[in-house]
């Protein structure tokens, strides 16, 4: 398979962190073009990996129709996710977009009915879903080795922000820039893993402050009840000003308990169903 030229639009802080060395680090790719709207940023950049200026766009769409890349990664603020994905989807382009996708439900609709009508390879980057822990979690729910899930509860408070880092950006923390707070570009890694392991749930109901521990528009501490199709309740928990933090993940059903702290798994199974135990047991 030829080697895949790949541009990046947004060359900030989780594109050097994260996306471009992954690129380098891929056989199959190769990092191709560059793009961000701060030209300083962009000149930082294009030196450091060594991209030639005629590979450096300043616009997005710019780079999307004149450099001839076999997919783009997307790596801009919240609000011109979707549009510059769409970009992508007319020019036949895959593509792959930071958390979150869109900033509300039908921008998100539409993107994936624009790609699905032309049969491009996409993706939303919740990396998480590529842990071994996450992996084998749902795979102990989903092979039946729980039983019918009973309950399950997520703390997941280790996502602290200072003040300061909502001051490095005009669009961080904002409805318009960012679409909300910690749910939206903290946790929906957590959120995402949530529905992947245990199913959607059927009923919500939320206590959430915004800005009551920053000076941010935007949610900042979530607590959320949820009810499942079956009876199973659970509960999720999240903020950006407890520290430490906690991040633990348990799920119980009707054979056993999973418990996950961090990338550590505990699994207690049963030797009989609970409600098998409990239809029989005199004592």
């Amino acid at each position: 398979m030829p080697v895949k030229k790949i541009g990046v639009i947004g060359v900030g802080a989780i594109a050097r962190w994260a996306h471009i060395p992954g690129i380098l680090r891929s056989p199959d790719l190769t990092l191709s073009a560059l793009c961000d709207t701060d030209s300083g940023r962009l000149e930082a950049a294009a030196r450091e990996y060594g991209i030639p200026p005629e590979r450096c766009y300043s616009s997005g769409e710019e780079l999307i129709a004149r450099s001839g890349v076999d997919a783009v990664d997307i790596c801009t603020p919240n609000d011109v996710h979707v549009p510059l994905a769409l970009q992508a989807a007319y020019a036949g382009l895959p593509f792959s977009v930071e958390k979150p996708l869109a900033l509300e439900t039908a921008q998100a609709e539409k993107l994936a009915r624009e790609t699905r009508e032309r049969g491009l390879a996409n993706m939303v980057c919740f990396s998480y879903r590529f842990k071994a822990a996450a992996r084998y979690a749902r795979a102990l729910v989903q092979s039946g080795e729980l039983g019918e899930m009973k309950r399950v509860i997520w703390i997941i408070t280790t996502w602290y922000r200072s003040q300061s880092y909502y001051n490095s950006g005009g669009w961080r923390a904002t409805w318009s820039g960012e679409g909300g707070g910690v749910l939206l570009n903290q946790c929906p890694h957590q959120l995402d893993l949530w529905q992947w392991m245990c199913g959607m749930p059927s009923r919500v109901r939320a206590f959430m402050s915004f800005g009551g521990h920053r000076n941010i528009e935007v949610e900042d501490d979530v607590t959320a009840y949820v009810e499942y199709p079956n009876g199973a309740t659970g509960l999720f928990v999240t903020s950006v000003h407890e520290t430490p933090g906690t991040n633990r993940l348990e799920i119980t059903g009707n054979q056993g308990k999973l418990v996950v702290t961090k990338d550590e798994i505990t699994f207690w199974r049963t030797r009989i169903g609970e409600k098998e135990f409990n239809a029989s047991y005199t004592g």
